[in-house]
């Protein structure tokens, strides 16, 4: 009998772990993942940013978390040696009818605690030479990192606590029995008294398997990136995004420097029809027909239909990927592009068609179930393993 178990060894699941241990330093715990690494989906294949949490409405879990989470996750990574950097971004206007949108972004920035400041043109060439807008926005606490590294120093801090972390364990089962939940696994059957859902892309089924309705269903979204060939890396300083379109709820492709060094293009945002499909090709036909039966994906889908079909364009030809990134920066050009690796972001969208905006976490008597942690998640791993500690005892 455990004390906790958490399923799903992301970077939100070792993070709860951590926290956890931290909290209840005698507990019996144990992290389950059904894949053979730590960190295999979302986390491995996000786009390494440390944000600020200026896109968030004030007051909503995202803004605090990553706001909090901005501070929480550079303190960790500067502890204990992990590779960052906090080399700010900018946010710019390209068109004048985003100017209005611009200085909305600047408000909220100034609502969310951030250290945000406007600039122009000429001051945007100063930080990014080869930006092309009409004004902009510095944000300076945005940074880089490697949350794979992150990870991994979790791991090594739940085994010297004491915790378990079992690979390759697939949840089949979740049963409820009279001291918690007993799970059943491809690795054997577990009893716990509180069990800890960190599922991500299938955080939805594990909380139906544990008999919890999230009301919620996810959706896979695939973000396909290209990489700035090596000799075109001084193209880009920091970070670099367009002002993100308040009607479409996905950031539009921008310009990322890695940790590595690499320079990164994207993300689009097309439909995967495969929860864990980081191909064009993949398909999984439950997973397509669970999309294709729900009545918040046709609602969904009628509302976003001019800016979906944009990315399905995006995503099939280059030159409409390219003439994207030539608003920020006009010389890119097709052949300075290689693809690269593709993310799949688990988003929890509502039966009537409207995608659940903030964190969700949904507690009952014997189990806890994170069910939204997209974007900015990473970077609030550590606020949400406390915020799920203290939901505890609450």
């Amino acid at each position: 009998m455990y004390d906790f178990i958490v399923i799903g060894s992301g970077i939100v699941g070792l993070a709860t772990g951590r926290s956890l241990l931290q909290s209840y330093p005698k507990a019996k715990l144990l992290i389950l993942d059904k894949e053979s690494q730590w960190a295999f989906h979302q986390t491995s294949n996000n786009s390494g940013v440390i944000h600020s949490g200026i896109y968030y409405k004030p007051g909503s879990f995202k803004a605090k978390f990553c706001r909090e989470g901005n501070i929480s996750m550079t303190e960790f990574c500067n502890k204990h040696n992990i590779s960052h950097e906090i080399c700010g971004k900018v946010i710019v206007a390209t068109q004048p009818q985003e100017l209005s949108l611009l200085e909305n972004l600047y408000q909220r920035g100034l609502a969310n605690g951030l250290k945000v400041e406007k600039i122009s043109a000429e001051e945007v060439k100063e930080v990014e030479p080869h930006v092309s807008c009409i004004a902009g926005l510095r944000v300076f606490s945005t940074g880089i990192v490697s949350y794979r590294q992150v990870c991994q120093k979790l791991v090594d801090m739940i085994r010297d606590d004491g915790g378990e972390l079992l690979l390759n364990a697939n949840v089949t089962q979740i049963k409820d029995i009279s001291e918690g939940k007993e799970i059943d696994t491809s690795q054997g059957i577990f009893a716990t008294r509180m069990l800890i859902n960190c599922g991500g892309l299938q955080s939805d089924r594990l909380a139906r398997l544990g008999n919890v309705d999230p009301q919620i269903q996810i959706i896979p979204f695939r973000g396909e990136y290209y990489e700035l060939k090596p000799e075109k890396r001084y193209l880009v300083k920091t970070l670099i995004y367009p002002v993100p379109n308040p009607n479409f709820p996905f950031l539009g492709v921008h310009f990322t420097k890695m940790i590595d060094g690499t320079v990164h293009a994207g993300p689009n945002a097309v439909l995967s029809l495969k929860r864990e499909g980081y191909r064009k090709t993949d398909f999984d036909l439950r997973d397509a027909a669970e999309i294709f039966s729900y009545p918040g994906f046709w609602k969904l889908a009628s509302k976003y239909s001019k800016d979906g079909i944009q990315e399905i364009i995006r995503s099939f030809s280059k030159a409409a990927f390219v003439r994207s990134l030539q608003h920020l920066i006009p010389e890119v050009t097709a052949d300075d592009l290689v693809p690269t690796h593709a993310g799949v972001r688990a988003q929890a969208l509502k039966s009537d068609g409207q995608l659940v905006d903030d964190f969700l976490i949904i507690k009952d008597q014997k189990s806890i179930n994170v069910c939204n942690a997209p974007s900015p998640a990473a970077t609030s791993s550590l606020e949400i393993g406390k915020a799920i500690v203290k939901e505890l005892s609450n």
